[in-house]
């Protein structure tokens, strides 16, 4: 979640502000969505490779429980997705690179509070919980967890669809951002 999150925010930044490099993409026969999409999916990949490399270091502790543990790959990568979508709407709004400290602040910190990732959001508030469960990240983990627990996620397709909604949503959302902000 992480590394996607990083990957749209900051290098996305940086290849379409600092270097230009998407000035010389464009100069290509490819497009603003293809190379959103080439955002997207590489962040998405950086993501699957970090998590590829903490599920190994977790299944060298012996805290992985039998082969359903290697679905939480797709499920990182969807998960990846969700975030890099997301990261990248940050991205066409930001002026500068500080500007990515209130995503992180704003959004990521509290998110992880209140998603289930370090204790049970049974825990919190009703009122709470249930935002929490709103939220792309409680959906990766509603998947994830069981799966490293050997068993198979309750409801894993509203999960699954949760993800790609939000994805496909905030991808649409950064396409037409990024338009308004390189057509200035």
């Amino acid at each position: 979640m992480n590394a996607a999150s990083f990957e749209s925010l900051y290098s996305a930044f940086a290849r379409m502000q600092e270097q230009r490099t998407w000035e010389a993409i464009f100069n290509t026969p490819l497009g603003l969505s293809d190379v959103l999409a080439g955002e997207l999916f590489w962040a998405a990949t950086k993501a699957l490779f970090s998590g590829a490399a903490i599920l190994l270091v977790v299944s060298c502790m012996g805290l992985a429980h039998g082969a359903l543990a290697l679905l939480v790959l797709p499920v990182i990568l969807l998960t990846g997705l969700a975030f890099a979508a997301l990261g990248l709407i940050c991205t066409m709004l930001a002026p500068s690179y500080d500007f990515f400290m209130y995503y992180f602040t704003l959004f990521i910190t509290p998110m992880t509070l209140i998603s289930g990732v370090f204790f049970p959001a049974e825990q919190l508030p009703d009122w709470l919980a249930t935002a929490g469960a709103c939220l792309p990240l409680a959906q990766g983990v509603a998947l994830a967890r069981p799966l490293m627990a050997g068993q198979l996620p309750a409801d894993a397709l509203i999960h699954i669809f949760a993800l790609l909604v939000t994805t496909l949503v905030a991808w649409n959302i950064a396409l037409i951002l990024a338009r308004r902000r390189l057509m200035k």
